[in-house]
């Protein structure tokens, strides 16, 4: 799941890589336990019981495919402590905590640990995480760039945190209005000397701060693999030295999502959203394309579009197989959609395993082409995860 995104996405779409979540294994540490794992509905291997304990946990430890920093792994532990309820489209959220690390062969790694928690009859929603990476990137310019055509190489490394409290408008309603703070301390180091043709201007050191406000609609039935409903979210974030931060600026951001059930086994689900940035943002907060097929901060502007639709055909039993295409722009002008734009198309297919029935999770692979590469990307639950 996609736990860490509002916490630094401008920085890394570290919500990409933490998300390489597939919970291939259930421990069980006893003989009574030993039949945890399997249904008694079908007898197929299912989470849910081991999940509905009071020590229920996704063990996580699965590779990293993303292009952007090569292969490697992601490792640690995901905590659910309440199962869904009621049955109710957009109530009954189960609490999660998770903690885990990544490293990868260009030699980025990092540790994340976050927790969300749901408060007061399903009123209130909190997001606490805390953030450390060290990720070695590529760095292609702002828009359509000819100068940086293979690339410049650089360390961006982040410490920081987010906290954030979503309230729902209307005991049995599904909006909510919510209000964060993140922070963090970041280093970077280009490789190339400081005259090279193409460096943007950086700071060696900066500190970000700021609040997002936010106002979202969820209905969907499930925001680990959900079938039906809609999710939109409109948020806002404010940076300057009032806040602890060494910059001005504000990156606005909308996220559309609609699922639709197409018959009893297909299922459809389409995203669009676009975020733009104001005055003195560093270019590692810049908004980027994020599509599969894509390499995180690959493709920058000061603003970007992007929209993805994704069909899920439920095959046999528990397994599905997954079709997807994306298509996104990314211009270096917010006022001028014509200056320095860049557009790409991605597609791809994968396949998912019904995981945990009972908290409708579903896992799997996806195999993703785009203009640069083809990508592999192992999938706990939508691609598109929003908690």
């Amino acid at each position: 799941m996609r736990i860490a995104s509002g916490l630094l996405a401008g920085l890394l779409g570290l919500a990409r890589i933490t998300s390489l979540a597939e919970a291939d294994t259930i421990a069980s540490d006893t003989t009574s336990h030993s039949n945890a794992s399997v249904s008694p509905d079908d007898g197929w291997p299912d989470a849910s019981p081991f999940l509905d304990s009071s020590y229920g946990f996704l063990p996580i430890l699965v590779p990293i495919t993303e292009p952007a920093v090569g292969y490697g792994a992601a490792g640690g532990l995901a905590f659910i402590d309440k199962p869904p309820g009621g049955g109710e489209a957009g109530f009954g959220r189960p609490n999660i905590t998770m903690l885990g690390g990544l490293a990868t062969e260009n030699g980025t790694w990092g540790a994340l640990v976050g927790d969300l928690r749901h408060w007061k009859g399903d009123r209130l929603q909190t997001l606490a995480a805390v953030l450390y990476v060290s990720a070695n990137l590529d760095f292609y310019g702002i828009g359509d760039d000819p100068t940086l055509e293979h690339g410049l190489r650089y360390n961006l490394e982040p410490k920081g945190f987010l906290l954030r409290a979503k309230y729902r408008i209307g005991p049995r309603a599904r909006t909510w209005a919510g209000l964060g703070y993140m922070y963090s301390a970041t280093d970077v180091a280009f490789e190339a000397p400081e005259s090279t043709l193409g460096l943007p201007d950086y700071d060696k050191r900066a500190d970000l701060g700021g609040i997002t406000p936010s106002l979202s609609f969820d209905s969907r039935d499930n925001f680990f693999t959900p079938l039906k409903g809609t999710y939109v979210d409109v948020t806002g974030r404010f940076f300057g030295p009032a806040l602890g931060g060494d910059d001005v600026f504000e990156i606005a951001t909308i996220i559309v999502m609609q699922y639709v059930p197409l018959g009893p086994q297909l299922f459809m689900g389409v995203r669009g959203d676009a975020k733009a940035s104001f005055g003195d943002a560093p270019f590692y907060m810049l908004p980027f394309i994020s599509l599969r097929g894509a390499p995180i901060l690959r493709y920058q502007g000061e603003a970007v579009a992007q929209s993805e639709l994704e069909l899920r055909w439920q095959c046999w039993r528990r397994f599905s197989l997954v079709g997807f295409g994306g298509w996104g722009v990314a211009w270096s002008e917010f006022n001028h959609f014509e200056t320095g734009q860049r557009t790409i198309g991605t597609g791809g297919a994968g396949f998912r395993y019904e995981l945990a029935r009972r908290y409708g999770i579903h896992a799997g692979v996806d195999l993703a082409f785009g203009p640069d590469e083809t990508a592999i990307y192992v999938q706990m639950g939508s691609a598109w995860a929003r908690p």
